[in-house]
């Protein structure tokens, strides 16, 4: 070879490895610039429009929660599935936060992307523990695709996170119990989808996964559910729906039970000890039977009022498909006191997938939602409202608009897990009709409304004031 051959193949060997990784993105790269949420549609159309579809930056009520309040970074972390510029496809498992110091937002970062994925199935929740790390759950899709496991490289911190884990979950619940560790309430896909939990002490090494319900319906047919799930002092629960024969579309019944030491046994509200799994329809974990009525039952959010004492937030209709056949939709809360279980008519939705959050203050309680009808009528969504109840959820009244004359209909109003009353809750747009841009939003705890920066050029930057109630 000739000499300047040589020279030539020497310094190429040389420098080009060091050109290639000058050319991987940097830890600041991994940020993107604004809050941009995910669209999408589930494509099942019938007269009035899908079944759900629109800016689904905050779905599912099945993961949870998707917020929380750090109080030694006075910031509050939000996590929501992104992605990667106007009107993409490509969904981003992303994180922001809020600084209650300066009222500035963060660029919001990448803790993982999905690689072609549109599906915000696989939108992922959040967890602090006590030292101040920040844990996210990446949620998987049956076996399909996977679950992953992240925590920040340093506490208070989202500038790096580490993968601990990949493994099979989907709509993860994940609570942080001060004293006792992780309670992770999670759903396997069996051919149907049923509740499964593990726990752990410092998120690293986990307990057998264990099987919470797996109904086996009159026909000798496995059933499926969906849940939501919370704590309370120690105290873990989940309230739960049945698919009849496996059909979500038929999802109906209310379910109900909680454990004191961390899943080992679990009992129903008046403390009856029962066994996990649960296989019976007519168990005595059964809350409410809206299978003799006909009725879907559409799982939003899980509280305890002051006493410990569950709460359930749901909506419930005549049937899977929009329109008016299926009216009403009724907002209903079912809780626990006096011995028995207890509900109430909150107010009505147009679509059985409009999702909002439930606060309990005492005798205070209240419900925000996008249950009035938006600029897509009978699409997933719609204005903000916010209903209140003085007397522990036995009567309702709507109180403040909090969203008019909107473009796209808001939905997934998504409550901060001990939020600071300046970043309350927050949810994204969409037009449920159309593919369109989805851009999110946060409030505080007097139904102000601002818009995250939806193009941000500097590392922080001020949201944008949208109403001043």
């Amino acid at each position: 070879m000739p000499h300047y051959r040589l020279y030539f193949f020497l310094v190429f060997s040389l420098v080009f490895p060091l050109l290639a990784i000058s050319q991987k993105p940097s830890q600041a790269s991994n940020t993107i610039n604004g809050y941009r949420g995910i669209w999408f549609t589930l494509g099942q159309v019938s007269e009035f429009g899908d079944k759900y579809s629109g800016g689904l930056g905050t779905y599912t009520a099945k993961h949870r929660p998707l917020a929380i309040y750090d109080t030694v970074a006075r910031q509050t972390y939000f996590v929501y599935g992104g992605t990667t510029k106007p009107k993409a496809k490509h969904l981003l498992c992303m994180i922001g936060s809020f600084d209650h110091s300066t009222g500035k937002c963060s660029k919001p970062r990448i803790v993982y992307d999905k690689m072609g994925v549109d599906d915000p199935h696989d939108n992922p929740s959040i967890a602090l523990d006590d030292e101040g790390y920040i844990w996210v759950f990446v949620s998987g899709r049956g076996k399909k695709r996977p679950g992953f496991k992240f925590r920040s490289k340093e506490p208070h911190s989202i500038k790096q996170f580490e993968e601990v884990s990949e493994e099979e979950m989907t709509y993860p619940q994940i609570w942080w119990l001060p004293g006792k560790g992780f309670f992770h309430f999670f759903t396997k896909y069996t051919g149907v989808r049923e509740l499964y939990f593990e726990s752990s002490t410092d998120g690293f090494t986990w307990s057998e996964d264990q099987q919470l319900a797996g109904i086996i319906g009159p026909m000798e047919d496995k059933s499926g559910h969906y849940q939501v799930s919370y704590h309370y002092q120690g105290k873990v629960a989940s309230f739960f729906s049945r698919h009849p024969n496996g059909n979500v579309d038929k999802r109906t019944n209310l379910y109900y039970v909680e454990s004191t030491d961390m899943g080992q046994t679990w009992q129903t509200v008046d403390g009856r000890s029962i066994e996990t799994p649960l296989r019976q329809v007519n168990s005595p974990a059964l809350v409410q039977d809206y299978a003799s009525q006909g009725k879907n039952v559409y799982l939003k959010d899980m509280q305890f009022d002051d006493k410990g004492n569950p709460i359930c937030l749901y909506l419930t209709s005549g049937g899977h498909e929009p329109g008016p056949k299926n009216a009403p939709r009724e907002w209903i809360v079912c809780y626990w006191k006096n011995g028995q279980w207890n509900t109430s008519v909150i107010g009505t939705s147009d679509h059985n997938y409009d999702m909002g959050s439930l606060w309990v203050d005492g005798e205070s309680w209240k419900v925000v939602a996008p249950a009035q009808a938006g600029p897509q009528p009978h699409g997933g969504g719609g204005e903000v409202v916010e209903w209140r109840s003085d007397d522990a959820g036995k009567n309702w009244k709507s109180v403040r608009s909090l969203t008019a004359g909107s473009t796209y209909n808001h939905n997934y109003v998504r409550r901060v897990h001990d939020g600071d009353s300046a970043f309350f809750y927050f949810w994204a747009d969409g037009d449920p009709n159309a593919f369109s841009i989805s851009r999110l939003y946060f409030a505080d705890e007097e139904g102000q409304v601002w818009q995250l920066p939806y193009r941000m050029r500097r590392a922080w930057a001020k949201p944008k004031k949208v109403n001043s109630n």
